[in-house]
């Protein structure tokens, strides 16, 4: 069982920056993969950034060269760096740990880019 625990969402303005963290507890952080989703409203949930747990990491076409993900296995924590943020971006951003047929989901964090 992993509990995943999203922070650092909230309201910027466009052009800004956030980073998100995930926090996991109750099992080997190290052996998942990593993923960050998003749901704007009215959308379905879409995959925004993933981390594998050997490090190799995955964009989506929208967020290429605005986005990094990253991981800390001494943390237990997956962060995701949003940098010239858009007013598209504004969503419910989600966490998620994958294993095998195995995966957690956050309760999310919302991230609003709006002036």
């Amino acid at each position: 069982q992993v509990q995943l625990v999203e922070s650092g969402g909230g309201l910027v303005q466009p052009g800004g920056s956030l980073r998100l963290s995930c926090a996991a507890s109750g099992s080997i952080f190290s052996a998942y993969d990593m993923g960050w989703y998003r749901q704007a409203p009215g959308k379905q949930r879409e995959l925004v950034a993933s981390i594998a747990s050997g490090g190799s990491t995955n964009y989506a076409d929208s967020v290429k060269g605005r986005f990094t993900i990253s991981r800390d296995n001494t943390k237990n924590t997956v962060y995701l760096q949003m940098n010239s943020l858009k007013p598209e971006d504004t969503a419910v951003y989600y966490c998620k740990g994958k294993r095998g047929s195995l995966a957690y989901w956050g309760k999310g964090t919302l991230v609003t880019v709006s002036s």
